[in-house]
C-alpha cells in the first residue's frame, strides 16, 4: 500500500494520564438502577446499542474509575468478535465498559473519528489479526493495542479525509433510521391484525376498525377455540410443516470455511445477513459454484426464510424477490423454509417469526446451557404451529405494506452501495494515494 506519511503508535495520541485501558473484569449480576456498561455485542457497525445495557452495582464500577465514559473517546472490542469499535458520544457520559471492551481516549487535536478510521483500514485490520492470541477465544491483549500504527497526514488532510467519510457514514445511518422506522410500523401492523387480531376484536365489540371499508370487510366479527386458543373465526391453525415446500439446514461440519473462499462465486449467507426480517444483500463471502453444488442441499433462493440455530439465535430474514443473486449458500448456523406461496408469503412467515409470538415459539427449543442453540431446528420448525388468515386477508396485508417494504429494500441497496464506496476510499484517502479533491467529487452527490 503506498503511504508517504509518518505513523505513530496509538500509545503516543493518548490523552496525558489517561492511558488505554479496558473496563470492569467481573461486573457480577444484574442491577437495577445500577451503573450502565458497555458490553461487546453492544458495539456493532461503529455505534453503540444503548437499548438493554447490562447494570452493575455502584460499588464495583467506582473500581473502574479509569474506564468510566467522559464523551469523545473510541471504544475497542478486544474479546470474541474483535476490532470493532465505535466513539462514545456525550449521552454516555458516567458510563462504564465491560472487560473486553477497550476504552481509548484520544488527543482532541488527532480526534477518535480519526483513529476510528485508521483502525477499520485493511492494513491495520491484518495486524490486529495478527496478533490475536486464539487459544480460547479470539483476544487482542492491550499492549498490541498500544503499539497500532496510526497513520498521521497532515491536519487539514485528516479533516478533509473524515468530513469525506462522514458523509457516507451518516447517509448510511440515515438510511438505518429510516429502516427503522418502516420496520417497525410494518411489525406493529403485523402484530396488530395476525397475533392480536385487533381488527377482528373490534369489530366483534362494535368498534370502529380504522379500515377503509374494503379492508374492514375482510375481516369477521367472532372468535372460534383452537389447539393455540381463541383465533378468529375462519382462520387455520397450521404447522410449518404443512405450509413449506421444503425445510432444511446449512451444511455440518467445517465444509465452508475460510480457505473455500474465492473472490466471485456463490454468496454465503451467515448471521450478520439477518438483523431484521429482510436478509441484508452485502459483505457476503463467496465459494466456488463447483463447491455450491456439493452442498445443494444448503442452496437457497429468493423467497426463501432464513433462521439461525446457534449463536445468535431466534434471528428469522426472508430474502426478497429484488435481491442482486439467484442463489445463495448457508452457513453452518443457518437453516430455511420455503414456503407454499398458495397459502404463505415469505414476507408474513419471516414477520411472524420476528414478532414476541413467534420468537417464543421458535426459541422454545433452545438449549439453556453452553452455545445457545436450537435442538434438531429442522424438525423443531416443521413441528412449529402458527394461526393462517384467510389469503384476502394475507393478499391485503401485502399490498398494503409493499410500498413501505419497496422502500426499505431501496434503502438496504443504497446503504451497501455507500458501504462499498466507504471501503474502497478508506485505505486510499489514508495512504494518500486518492487525494481528497478527487474524492470530494466522488460523494458529492451524497453530501
Amino acid at each position: 500500500m503506498l503511504n508517504e506519511w509518518d505513523s505513530v503508535p496509538l500509545n503516543q495520541l493518548i490523552v496525558p494520564g489517561r492511558g488505554i485501558s479496558y473496563g470492569i473484569v467481573q461486573p457480577g449480576s444484574f442491577v437495577a438502577g445500577g451503573i450502565p456498561i458497555v458490553r461487546v455485542n453492544d458495539v456493532r457497525n461503529g455505534r453503540i446499542s444503548t437499548s438493554s445495557p447490562m447494570r452493575v452495582s455502584p460499588q464495583i464500577e467506582a473500581a473502574y474509575s479509569r474506564t468510566r465514559l467522559q464523551g469523545g473517546e473510541l471504544l475497542l472490542t478486544l474479546v470474541g468478535t474483535v476490532g470493532e469499535t465505535a466513539v462514545v458520544p456525550d449521552s454516555l457520559r458516567g458510563w462504564n465498559t465491560a472487560r473486553a471492551v477497550g476504552v481509548i481516549p484520544v488527543r482532541n487535536d488527532i480526534g477518535a473519528h480519526w483513529v476510528q478510521l485508521v483502525l477499520q483500514s485493511a492494513a491495520v485490520r491484518d495486524l490486529i489479526e495478527s496478533r490475536l492470541n486464539t487459544t480460547v477465544q479470539a483476544t487482542l491483549n492491550l499492549g498490541d493495542v498500544a503499539q497500532l500504527p496510526i497513520v498521521l497526514p497532515p491536519t487539514q488532510e485528516r479533516e478533509k479525509i473524515v468530513h469525506i467519510l462522514g458523509t457516507l457514514e451518516k447517509k448510511i445511518e440515515l438510511n438505518r433510521l429510516i429502516n427503522q422506522t418502516l420496520e417497525a410500523i410494518v411489525k406493529a401492523l403485523f402484530k396488530s391484525w395476525f397475533v392480536d387480531f385487533d381488527p377482528v376484536r373490534a369489530k366483534a365489540e362494535g368498534r370502529n376498525l380504522n379500515l377503509p371499508e374494503h379492508l374492514a370487510d375482510l375481516f369477521e366479527d367472532s372468535f372460534e377455540q383452537s389447539e393455540l386458543g381463541e383465533i378468529p373465526s375462519g382462520w387455520k391453525v397450521k404447522t410449518i410443516e404443512s405450509i413449506a415446500e421444503r425445510v432444511g439446514m446449512g451444511p455440518f461440519g467445517s465444509s465452508i470455511k475460510v480457505e473455500t473462499f474465492v473472490a466471485e462465486g456463490i454468496p454465503v449467507i451467515s448471521g450478520q445477513h439477518l438483523h431484521g426480517f429482510m436478509m441484508e444483500d452485502n459483505k457476503f463471502n463467496f465459494v466456488a459454484l463447483k463447491h455450491a453444488e456439493r452442498l445443494k442441499s444448503a442452496n437457497v433462493r429468493r423467497g426463501d426464510v432464513v433462521f439461525t440455530h446457534a449463536g445468535n439465535i431466534g434471528q428469522a430474514a426472508y430474502i426478497p424477490e429484488s435481491s442482486r443473486y439467484d442463489r445463495y449458500v448457508l452457513s453452518q448456523r443457518q437453516f430455511f423454509m420455503r414456503g407454499d406461496l398458495s397459502q404463505v408469503t415469505p414476507s408474513f412467515v419471516a414477520l411472524y417469526f420476528n414478532s414476541p409470538e413467534g420468537q417464543h415459539r421458535l426459541l422454545a427449543n433452545a438449549s439453556s446451557s453452553g452455545v445457545p442453540s436450537i435442538a434438531r431446528p429442522v424438525t423443531y420448525l416443521r413441528s412449529i404451529r402458527l394461526t393462517i388468515p384467510p389469503k384476502p386477508i394475507m393478499d391485503a396485508f401485502e399490498n398494503l405494506v409493499q410500498p413501505l417494504l419497496t422502500q426499505f429494500r431501496r434503502n438496504l441497496n443504497e446503504a451497501s452501495t455507500l458501504i462499498a464506496l466507504r471501503d474502497t476510499l478508506l485505505p486510499k484517502l489514508i495512504s494518500g494515494e486518492l487525494r481528497v479533491k478527487n474524492a470530494e467529487r466522488t460523494i458529492r452527490e451524497y453530501d
